[in-house]
């Protein structure tokens, strides 16, 4: 999963601190699945509609990014950022995803202590010690804080005009993010009908009565568990422990080792793999279309 020393490597490594910022700093992105650069933040998409939201919870009051097609009523999807939480990298991959006809919810999990974008993109994590400054924020999202959310998430999006309630909800996460997917379908297993991680961290978490595969009895949902090339090389039981979870439990699960690693699908993420994202993409997109 993501971690200091990984990050260091990338700073030492294949782009280095000058090099990183220069590629992402300015909000540089990938245009698509091809991977094209550009140097500004992608314009919304004819025929989508944005707004910043807030709303109540048992914690609090999240704030998010609520993005969707501008007529017609669509699927609703929770996005759950990675450790760098919500910035122009998480917005985008949720306008493209809306213009293929979902609402899309991109949420702050770490508004029990701030509020909105705290860091630009991924260098300005790096740089600005991300994982110190996130440290005490990350260390409230158990599972049992986070299904509280997601029950507030799900029950606000159902009052929104455009979500379509005959459809199922979907919900994506990415590093951290990955385990809040499944702990979502759990907590709300009438709504999340498919949940995908992309390179999530602590899917199985040994002798843990709440980790994500031991509570996979109580999901009603396809998932699409796609894990990191080098995530996979430090545990590579814990692909095996989950979909034999996952089979015991007569859930519905696609988990696959991605050639890319962790941080593959996101854009301004040093270890970005475009050809890896558009295959993710795509396999999501077939796994929403269950929805």
């Amino acid at each position: 999963m993501c971690d200091e020393s990984k990050l260091a490597e990338w700073a030492k490594s294949t782009i280095n601190r000058r090099q990183f910022g220069a590629l992402t700093g300015a909000a540089a992105l990938a245009a698509c699945a091809s991977g094209e650069a550009v140097t500004k933040a992608q314009s919304l998409a004819p025929g989508l509609k944005e707004r910043g939201v807030s709303f109540a919870t048992a914690d609090g009051t999240m704030d998010g990014l609520f993005v969707q097609p501008e007529s017609g009523n669509h699927p609703a999807v929770i996005l759950w950022p990675d450790i760098a939480s919500i910035r122009e990298s998480k917005r985008n991959i949720a306008r493209k995803l809306a213009s293929e006809g979902y609402a899309v919810l991109v949420v702050n999990p770490y508004y029990r202590d701030v509020t909105g974008e705290q860091f630009a993109d991924f260098a300005a994590f790096i740089a600005g010690g991300g994982f110190q400054k996130v440290g005490p924020w990350r260390g409230k999202l158990n599972a049992e804080a986070i299904m509280r959310d997601a029950a507030a998430i799900v029950d606000w999006l159902d009052r929104q005009e455009g979500v379509d309630q005959a459809k199922g909800i979907g919900t994506q996460g990415y590093c951290m993010g990955g385990p809040f997917t499944v702990w979502s379908a759990a907590a709300v297993p009438s709504r999340i009908k498919a949940a995908a991680s992309f390179h999530g961290g602590g899917l199985v978490r040994p002798d843990n009565p709440m980790s994500p595969h031991a509570l996979l009895g109580k999901v009603d949902a396809g998932l699409l568990i796609a894990v990191a090339k080098d995530d996979d090389a430090k545990a590579p039981q814990d692909k095996v422990t989950f979909a034999d979870a996952a089979k015991a439990a007569g859930v519905t699960a696609k988990v696959e080792v991605y050639a890319g690693d962790h941080g593959w699908m996101v854009p301004d993420s040093p270890a970005y793999n475009a050809e890896a994202a558009a295959k993710g993409e795509a396999d999501l997109l077939a796994l929403y279309s269950t929805l």
